[in-house]
């Protein structure tokens, strides 16, 4: 899963602490995370999900389809795959080979077959076809664990139950000191606790534009940081 927001000049938002500011890289993170949250949610002021969809159902497989698989090439396949696709009933109906053949190009696309082919069998069988709307139902589909839930939720119904933890954001949150935890699900209640609730939504993707432009996992760009002064493992 990734971002749209565009990467600007990371100048543009200043990363220096308040005047009488004694918050250092040091400090602890309940003190750090408000200015680290401020400025990076200045920084990406746009940031959203970069899949594209038009419906609940849409944003499901676009979702799951997005696993190791950039959003690029999910909306390239996607594009000519919800004409074809409209319904649950239509992805169960096909044979399973001309399903996977249909998504081979976002890669693993036996095991996301399953999951799609799965989730829409029981959103037949138990909800008419349509997306459940709660976190405790998503989390009933083959394949749904809390970080497509909480995405699905957000984007598809405006509702936010927590805070969608992929590869971008456990990154990040370890390298920032929000969490120490490897399991997502561990990350995603330590970001919870520091993160407000009004936020939970928007930083998902701000973190995520933010270790897509700056903080990748190799050699990330820790000279133009506009928080390389708030996080413990910055180079400079």
């Amino acid at each position: 899963m990734e971002s749209s927001e565009k990467w600007g000049d990371p100048s543009a938002v200043s990363g220096t602490a308040p005047k009488g500011s004694k918050l250092t890289r040091d400090s602890p993170i309940e003190k750090r995370a408000p200015e680290i949250i401020r400025i990076l949610s200045a920084t990406y002021p746009q940031a959203k999900v970069a899949l594209n969809f038009s419906t609940p159902l849409e944003m499901l497989v676009a979702t799951i389809l997005s696993a190791q698989c950039t959003d690029e090439r999910v909306n390239q396949v996607t594009a000519s795959l919800f004409q074809k696709y409209r319904t649950c009933e239509d992805y169960v109906k096909v044979p399973e080979a001309e399903l996977a053949a249909d998504i081979k190009p976002t890669g693993f696309f036996n095991q996301k077959t399953r999951a799609i082919r799965g989730a829409c069998q029981r959103m037949i069988d138990v909800y008419g076809g349509q997306v459940p709307d709660t976190m405790e139902d998503l989390l009933t589909l083959p394949g749904v664990a809390r970080k497509t839930a909480n995405i699905v939720l957000g984007n598809a119904f405006g509702k936010v139950e927590g805070i969608a933890v992929d590869t971008h954001v456990r990154r990040l949150a370890e390298r920032l000191g929000f969490s120490t935890e490897k399991d997502p699900d561990k990350v995603e209640r330590d970001l919870m606790r520091l993160v407000p609730r009004e936020k939970w939504f928007p930083f998902t993707y701000v973190l995520i534009d933010h270790g897509r432009r700056i903080c990748t996992a190799r050699n990330p760009k820790c000279e133009i940081c506009p928080v390389n002064h708030l996080c413990p493992s910055s180079r400079v």
